[in-house]
């Protein structure tokens, strides 16, 4: 969703997993995708280990509060946001320091150029996301926002409500004729930290070459739910809803997720007594694809939900919609443990995929919460043994997921919001 001008690189949150062998940590998502051998970068690998440093002018930092896991076009706004508060109007005076920006496979430091003081050190684990914006470099690390006393003496933390919680995002702004090249340069850091932490566990990553991945997808056919549903004519039709001026349609809708084959909008709950539910015409899990005759494809979620109150004074309404069940139905093929599986897993919800991966030719999608692995119900598994049985998975494996914020609204975590 960026301009050509800016690349920006996958976040990272919850790379935990490259500094130490032991399970990620409830808040971390854990790679289960060697990025390793996908991200190719500017340096020496061994350079990276014992740490290389940039020149660049530091021109200052801003916080914002960020979700847990938002989308990359989201992380690409906050960085925007960030560049706009820092940088000086134009015409006028940009205050800045000179500065050394050290980037290593264990942290990111900023020092002063001419006294070498550390002005900043953020382990690599804490960076979520760095775009490349022109000449500007923006570095975002994530701090947990302090618990009050209650949650602290909670036992057992509410997913939903971990979900929830929003972060202390770091942003800091620096300019530099290397931007481009700093950027590629932290995010191959994560990649050689990776295999450091493979070779830690005695796996060997130079054993799967890029070749031989892709080669293996080239032999998969794609495999996806929406597929299935799109391709029968039966399934897609256009929906005609009546109800008095003035009267909300009723409906809870959610995304379809990053990964689907056209990413729109889900019904995930429907008021009893509503219009959308009198009409008998709509089922939870129909993705709607427009809405009098306005796509809502590829459309953020808070706009689609504009678009649904904005019809509030009309009497008839016009829905083209898909039906699918609310359950996706996934299937992943993975000859053997050598191949990576491609996306992040946290508490159940899926909150990365890697483009091009078995897992997204599967079907997988962000912000999905999986249900089943193999048949085998993973609903009140453990963060630690759903890992487990996804990084032990070979041959095909079968998963059902659902969006999270259909599957909490299911299991009366959330109460729904009728628009």
């Amino acid at each position: 969703g960026a301009e050509s001008s800016s690349r920006h690189l996958p976040s990272h949150e919850g790379s935990d997993s490259f500094e130490s062998p032991s399970p990620a940590s409830k808040e971390a998502c854990f790679e289960i995708f060697l990025s390793s051998l996908l991200v190719p970068g500017p340096c020496d690998p061994e350079d990276l280990i014992d740490g290389i440093i940039f020149a660049a002018n530091y021109l200052g930092s801003t916080q914002l509060l960020s979700d847990k896991t938002p989308s990359k076009n989201v992380r690409m706004m906050q960085a925007q946001e960030a560049v706009s508060r820092i940088k000086a109007p134009e015409g006028e005076a940009q205050p800045m320091t000179e500065v050394d920006l050290f980037i290593s496979t264990q942290r990111i430091k900023v020092l002063n150029a001419d006294s070498q003081e550390t002005m900043m050190d953020h382990p690599l684990r804490t960076i979520s996301y760095i775009a490349d914006i022109g000449n500007i470099v923006v570095l975002m690390a994530r701090r947990r926002m302090p618990r009050s006393d209650s949650q602290e003496n909670m036992e057992a933390p509410d997913p939903a409500q971990d979900e929830k919680r929003q972060y202390k995002m770091i942003c800091h702004v620096f300019e530099s004729e290397d931007a481009q090249l700093i950027a590629q340069s932290i995010g191959q850091a994560f990649s050689v930290a990776y295999q450091e932490f493979l070779r830690a566990n005695g796996i060997n990553p130079e054993d799967l070459s890029q070749k031989e991945y892709s080669d293996l997808l080239n032999t998969q056919d794609m495999y996806n739910d929406d597929l299935i549903h799109f391709s029968k004519s039966e399934n897609c039709k256009d929906v005609y809803i009546e109800k008095q001026k003035g009267e909300i349609l009723g409906v809870v809708i959610v995304e379809s997720g990053w990964g689907s084959i056209l990413p729109t909008v889900i019904i995930a709950n429907m008021m009893h007594g509503g219009p959308a539910e009198k009409s008998g015409r709509l089922n939870i899990g129909d993705q709607i694809m427009s809405i009098n005759g306005t796509s809502l494809v590829g459309l953020p979620l808070s706009t689609c939900q504009s678009i649904i109150k904005g019809l509030k004074n009309q009497c008839r309404i016009k829905l083209n919609i898909v039906r699918c069940p609310p359950v996706t139905t996934v299937l992943i093929r993975r000859p053997d443990l050598r191949y990576q599986l491609g996306f992040s897993v946290q508490n159940g919800i899926i909150c990365s995929l890697m483009r091009g991966g078995i897992a997204e030719r599967g079907g997988v999608r962000v912000g999905h919460r999986i249900i089943e692995i193999n048949s085998q119900s993973v609903v009140a598994t453990p963060h630690e043994k759903i890992v487990h049985i996804l990084s032990n998975a070979v041959g095909e494996i079968h998963m059902k997921t659902m969006p999270a914020a259909m599957y909490r609204l299911l299991t009366a975590q959330e109460q729904p919001v009728y628009i």
